[in-house]
């Protein structure tokens, strides 16, 4: 237990020598020497940190997080890159936290970084923090569509880059199941065409996403809308259909989501069974075993390493009290951090 607690003090001092960096003028840092790179590398340091709930709570208390949210409008595109990274892991499963992003109005730079950013890494780690936000947030996903935030995302759709079109898509899944109403949101702004188009992407977890929101959509039988050019998303149905039953084994294990995806929205657009099922290629032998359960997608996704180990400690006794007694200004420090990282 005295180790554990001698390791929170350590790490509560070396965030708050970390925010004493961010707060520090860029010109001041430039003439001590300091790169954008050992900027970007102190920020990977914050982000092990932060994956502890207790450790991404303490940084709104010691002031970092106001000058990390700074980091967003940086002149540097790495940095703001590691800035919207470390912010997602802050706010990732964390209410406390996504109120204080809030509250310190961090929405705004993202979507601005999101919409507008030079750099598509840039606009990839924004978006990634903005869906960590708003995730399990009303207001923040209330303030997403006021800020135009649908707009970005058909422009993400249309983008060449696969990682930003697959983040793209996954939030577009998660506010259509939010909030039935977006659906129609999304048919206006032409969604539907976008998800075909990228339902034949040579990326398969882009294809898998995008058939995923199609069949969202195809789901939807309240407000009457129903998808868009069926003649065209048989023909890519089709083609898939086609593209799947000349798979080798392996690819055809591997392609299992979106067999399954392929042949639920066949069955509900056209009301009938695909040729995947009449090929036997829907659900292959053992895949519905009991020893096989379904893999935690959304757990690997949605969750940083530390953060389940974190959440389920029983909450300190104000040990922050005692990490917080000296009150000797920082040093300007971007060496390593403590040695208790290799315990990670």
């Amino acid at each position: 237990m005295e180790a554990m607690q001698a390791n929170t003090i350590d790490v509560v001092q070396r965030m708050k020598e970390i925010t004493q960096v961010m707060k520090t003028p860029e010109d001041v840092l430039e003439s001590q020497g300091v790169t954008p790179e050992n900027i970007e590398d102190m920020l990977d340091e914050l982000q092990e940190h932060v994956e502890s709930i207790d450790m991404a709570n303490d940084l709104h208390s010691i002031g970092g997080l106001d000058p990390l949210l700074g980091y967003l409008k940086n002149s540097h595109a790495g940095i703001r890159a590691k800035a919207a990274e470390v912010v997602s892991t802050i706010v990732q499963n964390n209410p406390k936290s996504q109120q204080l992003v809030m509250e310190s109005n961090g929405l705004e730079p993202l979507l601005t970084n999101f919409k507008s950013d030079p750099s598509t890494n840039a606009r990839t780690k924004a978006l990634g923090a903005i869906s960590s936000l708003i995730r399990h947030n009303q207001p923040g996903i209330s303030a997403f569509r006021l800020g135009n935030g649908y707009a970005g995302l058909k422009d993400a759709l249309g983008s060449d880059d696969a990682r930003l079109q697959r983040k793209a898509l996954h939030l577009i899944q998660f506010l259509l199941q939010n909030n039935k109403a977006d659906r129609s949101v999304a048919t206006d702004l032409g969604f539907p065409k976008l998800m075909m188009h990228l339902a034949s992407s040579d990326d398969s977890l882009v294809r898998e996403a995008a058939l995923s929101g199609l069949l969202e959509l195809a789901q939807d039988k309240t407000s009457g809308n129903a998808l868009p050019d069926q003649d065209k998303l048989k023909d890519i149905l089709k083609s898939r259909i086609e593209g799947i039953s000349l798979m080798d084994a392996d690819d055809l294990h591997a392609a299992r989501e979106e067999r399954q995806l392929v042949d639920s929205l066949w069955k509900e657009c056209y009301d009938e069974p695909s040729s995947l099922r009449e090929k036997g290629l829907v659900v292959l032998p053992g895949e519905d075993a009991p020893q096989q359960p379904p893999p935690d997608v959304a757990g690997k996704m949605f969750e940083p390493p530390l953060r389940a180990w974190a959440a389920a400690r029983p909450a300190p006794k104000n040990d922050s009290d005692s990490g917080s007694e000296k009150k000797d200004a920082p040093q300007l420090l971007l060496g390593p951090g403590p040695s208790s990282n290799t315990n990670s």
